[in-house]
């Protein structure tokens, strides 16, 4: 309980947090900043990690000058790009045997919707799941199962990345700091976390409608 209370801190806090973190340790903010993301998109135990928020505040400190909003771009981008790469790769070798149990942060559950997701979508599930918690984690691991070849999924990784990157980063840059925005920093977050969990949402429900239709009547 006390680990899901910091973490939903630091996702409301985001502003604050990063803030701290750059005062604290100045160049090394890069290299924090390419960890997590490649850590959130590159292994299938850490998908409570933050993403679409983080780029986005990081984006704000780009545009106050704290970050440079080029390096910044590049050095995230290769991070999502990377992380996947390495997920793909894991799930090749690991494969579902990782998921023969239920454990505490490789759920099976995860995995299942993934699948559905691929079922529904195909290759472009690759540059949608960019946008969706979880999925975006569990996403590349799937295609690295044996749902997608190497050579097109190199394709949608690249392209996936550039949008999610480039959207939230840059987003970050030219309306985070908007008076408003910047004043109603912990609501632009929780919306952005919640637009960004809608899919699922809708996906679940849809899924729920569809088990209740199969089952037999009477």
């Amino acid at each position: 309980m006390d680990f899901l209370m910091t973490l939903l801190d630091f996702f409301l806090h985001l502003d604050v947090h990063l803030g701290e973190i750059i005062r604290n340790y100045g160049g090394w903010t890069y290299a924090i900043l390419f960890l997590i993301i490649f850590m959130e998109t590159g292994f299938v135990v850490t998908p409570f990690l933050p993403g679409d928020s983080l780029l986005f505040a990081a984006g704000t400190f780009a545009a106050l000058g704290s970050l440079n909003p080029i390096l910044l771009f590049f050095l995230l981008f290769s991070a999502a790009v990377i992380g996947d790469t390495v997920n793909y790769w894991i799930g090749s070798v690991v494969g579902e045997r990782a998921f023969e149990k239920d454990r505490r942060f490789l759920n099976r559950e995860h995995l299942e919707k993934t699948q559905r997701f691929y079922e529904k979508h195909g290759g472009k599930t690759i540059v949608l799941a960019r946008f969706i918690p979880i999925v975006r984690t569990f996403a590349p691991f799937v295609a690295g199962v044996g749902t997608m070849e190497y050579r097109n999924f190199v394709f949608y990784n690249i392209f996936g990345a550039f949008l999610w990157t480039s959207l939230f980063v840059f987003g970050g840059y030219f309306v985070g700091n908007i008076p408003v925005v910047k004043e109603n920093f912990e609501i632009v977050i929780i919306v952005i976390i919640l637009i960004s969990v809608l899919p699922m949402v809708v996906e679940y429900i849809n899924s729920r409608r569809e088990k209740k239709s199969g089952e037999p009547t009477g």
